[in-house]
């Protein structure tokens, strides 16, 4: 491997590694939010003062950790073990995406009538973008090497075939 490879390689992993801790952050940011949420949510419903918006906002606030979660895990190696694969899905899951923001421009939440949906459902193609970033610098990654590196899982699972 030449001495540029290296380099390269070394930014793209520098590159993940600050990528992947601006994504735990926000995870763990909408935990805590989530978390306060629910907390508020049944101390309210408690004292017989139920939130009217609470459930709708605990659901979003699930879906958009899940989504982002899922792009922390790309980040981490966590996901298929095939990233053009996964590159594809989510490019196409993104443009989908994209594509029914605009349709859902003029929608609201149920609750918090000045909430549009097009913000609520950002999370897909934001997501996605996520995603395939962190899917390219694997990729990158795995093409500078020209060899899949070895996984503690892809380890063990070969182990236990024998």
């Amino acid at each position: 491997m030449s001495a540029e490879t290296r380099t390269a390689q070394a930014g793209v992993q520098r590159f993940r590694a600050r990528y992947g801790a601006v994504l735990e952050w926000l995870v763990v940011a909408l935990m805590v939010i989530l978390a306060a949420e629910v907390t508020l949510g049944v101390v309210f419903r408690a004292l017989g003062r139920s939130l009217a918006w609470y459930d709708e906002i605990a659901s979003v606030l699930l879906a958009w950790l899940t989504f982002y979660g899922s792009a922390l895990a790309s980040v981490k190696r966590a996901h298929i073990g095939c990233p053009e694969l996964v590159i594809a899905f989510f490019l196409l899951l993104g443009g989908v995406g994209a594509w029914i923001m605009p349709i859902l421009a003029t929608d609201t939440l149920v609750s918090l009538t000045w909430m549009p949906m097009s913000v609520v459902q950002s999370v897909i193609p934001i997501s996605a973008a996520l995603i395939v970033i962190a899917e390219v610098t694997h990729l990158v990654d795995l093409m500078a090497s020209k060899s899949p590196p070895a996984s503690a899982t892809s380890i063990a699972l070969a182990d236990g075939l024998h």
